[in-house]
Formats: structure tokens, sequence, C-alpha cells
């Protein structure tokens, strides 16, 4: 999945954050909320606030970010700052958001769905928490356990997609598939594809270099879909969070502009091969701590 690293350079080291709010009856814009932007680990360090307007939106925060040489080539400083993220609105559950990912250059994305205080599981005292980890070309992560690249679907008892649909929501697994304690989620198809792409690529890449990343993903993972891989071995979801055997999803994280129009362009489009209706299953590693002959590297 992951393509060669891009060899552009640049000096510009600020990056935008837009954060969204909507409320999760009706998906109705949350105005009035308040957003407090400060450093990962310095709770105190307040950067930023800001008030949400009509459409639940903020104005986009500028934010100092690394330099964009740390996201073109393979590099041991971390390529993005971090910061986190507070929303407070009258009547709802608060919701905090530790280490949203800030990249030079271009726009993060913070969506925030707010629960009313009458649907919430507590008092409003206590907030909501996400918390997210690092990129997978920065993080520490098991390395995919190899598969065929085209599964065999004519054993007894296969059942697959007579065709290769494009759905409206996966079932997301956060954990390996024998985890029983692991949440599902269920999430829309676009916007799996968008949270995927953000934890697992970087936004400041060139357009072509994103487009081929996430046709990848979207190829894997409608592999998956294709071939009801998990639901044929008994789990009740569609594709798993842990990378020896899925990609990195992550909920509540934010993701990015240049991500989210390019899987917005390309959504129903995957790779596949002369005569196999399959889409590929498009596996991948880093290529340099995990070596994969003819797997796609970053």
């Amino acid at each position: 999945m992951h393509m060669v690293y891009p060899t552009q350079l640049s000096t510009q080291n600020m990056g935008r954050l837009l954060v969204n709010t909507t409320s999760l009856l009706r998906s109705r814009p949350v105005a009035g909320a308040r957003i407090s932007v400060s450093y990962t680990g310095v709770p105190d360090s307040m950067v930023e606030t800001a008030t949400t307007n009509s459409i639940g939106q903020i104005t986009p925060i500028e934010l100092p970010a690394p330099s964009i040489d740390y996201s073109m080539e393979p590099s041991a400083n971390q390529p993005y700052s971090e910061y986190d993220v507070r929303v407070q609105a009258p009547g709802f559950e608060p919701v905090e958001i530790t280490g949203v990912q800030v990249l030079p250059g271009v726009e993060a994305i913070q969506n925030v769905t707010l629960i009313p205080l009458e649907n919430a599981m507590g008092e409003g005292n206590t907030a909501e928490s996400f918390v997210i980890p690092p990129n997978t070309l920065f993080g520490d992560y098991p390395p995919k356990i190899a598969e065929n690249e085209i599964k065999n679907v004519e054993e007894t008892g296969e059942i697959v997609l007579s065709r290769v649909v494009i759905p409206e929501f996966v079932v997301v697994h956060d954990g390996p598939p024998r985890d029983t304690s692991a949440a599902n989620y269920y999430v829309r198809y676009r916007d799996y594809i968008k949270n995927v792409a953000s934890s697992e690529i970087y936004a400041t890449w060139p357009t072509s270099t994103i487009y081929a990343n996430i046709l990848a993903i979207q190829s894997f993972t409608l592999n998956r879909v294709y071939t009801e891989w998990y639901r044929n071995r008994g789990y009740n979801f569609t594709i798993t969070t842990s990378t020896a055997y899925d990609h990195k999803w992550v909920p509540g994280r934010n993701i990015f502009d240049t991500i989210s129009q390019a899987v917005d362009d390309i959504f129903a489009n995957y790779l596949s091969r002369p005569g196999v209706i399959q889409p590929i299953f498009t596996q991948y590693c880093d290529g340099k701590q995990v070596s994969c002959p003819g797997w796609m590297t970053s």
C-alpha cells in the first residue's frame, strides 16, 4: 500500500486545524461549542481557543508544525506536531482528543460528534476521550501476516458477493480478530478509508502518491468486503484495526484535507487483474524493519 517516499522539499512549517462539531442526534451542527487547543503532554499550555459558528465549525487555526522534510524522507524526527483538543458545549458531554496530528502546509480536520447529556452515560462532568496513536510510518506496529493476493473463493462453504459492491458502511473490529473484548464500530466506507489513509501515509505527499496509496487501501478493503473474509470465519465484522491482519484505523482521529479530497474523488475505484473479479488484496510493509519481496513498500 505504501509507496516510495517523495523527495520534494519545502520550508513551510505551519499547518491548519479545522474542527467540525455535530450532535449524535440527527447529525445536526452544534453552534457555540468552545474549542480549546493545547500542546499534547502540556495540559496547561493553552495555544488557541475558538467557538463554533452556525454550521458547527471554527475558522481554521494556524499551528506550528515540523519541517515538511521529515515527512518526505524516512527520519528519526516526528513529522507532525501533536495537540490536545477539548470540546465543550451546553447540553452535551465534553470530548477530549489527545494527540491530534498537524502536518505542515495542509489542513487537519477534526470531526467531533457530541453526545447530548440525556443520552450520555455520566452526568457531563467526565469527558469522552480519544487518544490518537502514532502514524504507522513513525510508530512501531506488528507487520502484516502474509496472505494470498487472490483469495480462493471456490472452496466448499465459501460465500462471496456476486459482484464487487462499494458498501455504505463497514464494521470495524478495534483489535485482532480473536479479541472478543474489542469494540465493533459501524463506519461509513468513505470515512473509514480517510481515517486509514491519514493513519498510514502523510498528507504532505504529492497528489499522485496519495492517490496511489488510497487505491491500494480501497482495493485491500474491498477484497475483505467481496470475499466476506471474516464473516465466513464466524466473525460479525468486516475488517480489523490490527496491522498484522488489516489496516490501522483509529476511533476519533483527525483526517487531512488532501486525503479527504482524494478519497472523495476515487472512492469507488480499486485495483484488479484481467480475468479476476475480486479486488487485489494489496499487502504491504515498510520495507525497512520488515522485508516483503513482491509487496508494496513505503
